[in-house]
């Protein structure tokens, strides 16, 4: 795929950070030294961190470098590092862990999370949240749009979305023998938008790049047109003409 864009991710951020302030809550740690944002993006979670633990040493990893320098422009006091997290290890002593909506990306996650679980010291804490909406209409509607139009076989099998995240019973007994807590729920968010363009426009800076990536402008916005015309049908107006997003998230804090 291309490089994420941070201003189109961006257009939705106290949306997207709201998770992130809510897994940062669950995590019961008063200090901490060494902290890692993984898959920090455009650094709006970095910053949380940085703000709950001031004296720590925080550091962001990401892939994008548009991500990246966004982040960097943010949080100039702060590192970042371009990297796959399948291809890093934490530094020694880190005490926390933090991935915000990135793990679902990995392939493989669960084992990079039990191998980072594992690579804490006593007391650190891997904290993960990760959209778990593949059943959601805007996820639906992008697999139908793309086997139903005229780019189904130029899209063939360069669109793909995410791997199904496996069920908490899965994450619980891949990580429990290797923490002394563990902490896994889901939260069911209701996100305020003013209309269906823009449902459009979130899934945009996601789940959509896999599949408007391969196409050229042409058909891009074809596939747009007709995407957006199923979104509309999906996503009502409410009484007051806005329109809500349900969006179900996984948390997960794995104390070692």
């Amino acid at each position: 795929m291309a490089d994420w864009s941070a201003e189109q991710y961006l257009k939705f951020e106290d949306e997207r950070t709201r998770p992130s302030r809510d897994l940062l809550a669950q995590i019961p740690l008063a200090d901490a030294r060494k902290v890692v944002d993984i898959g920090c993006g455009p650094g709006n979670s970095t910053e949380l961190l940085v703000k709950r633990w001031p004296q720590a040493a925080v550091t962001g990893i990401d892939t994008s470098a548009d991500m990246l320098r966004q982040a960097r422009e943010r949080l100039p006091a702060q590192k970042f590092i371009e990297t796959n997290v399948a291809h890093w290890a934490p530094p020694e002593n880190t005490d926390v862990l933090f991935a915000n909506a990135s793990f679902q990306w990995v392939p493989g996650h669960l084992k990079q999370m039990q191998r980072l679980a594992g690579a804490l010291p006593r007391g650190g804490v891997l904290a993960v949240q990760m959209p778990d909406n593949l059943d959601e209409p805007v996820h639906v509607l992008t697999r139908e749009v793309a086997q139903s139009g005229p780019w189904r076989e130029q899209l063939g099998d360069k669109a793909r979305m995410r791997d199904e995240l496996p069920p908490p019973s899965g994450y619980y007994d891949a990580l429990r023998p290797l923490c002394s807590r563990l902490d896994i729920w889901h939260t069911i968010y209701n996100h305020v938008l003013d209309d269906a363009a823009a449902v459009v426009e979130w899934v945009k800076g996601t789940g959509l790049r896999p599949f408007l990536d391969p196409l050229e402008a042409p058909e891009r916005k074809q596939y747009l047109a007709e995407y957006s015309a199923r979104i509309a049908a999906a996503y009502p107006r409410q009484a007051d003409g806005k329109v809500l997003l349900r969006f179900p998230r996984l948390f997960i804090v794995a104390v070692k």
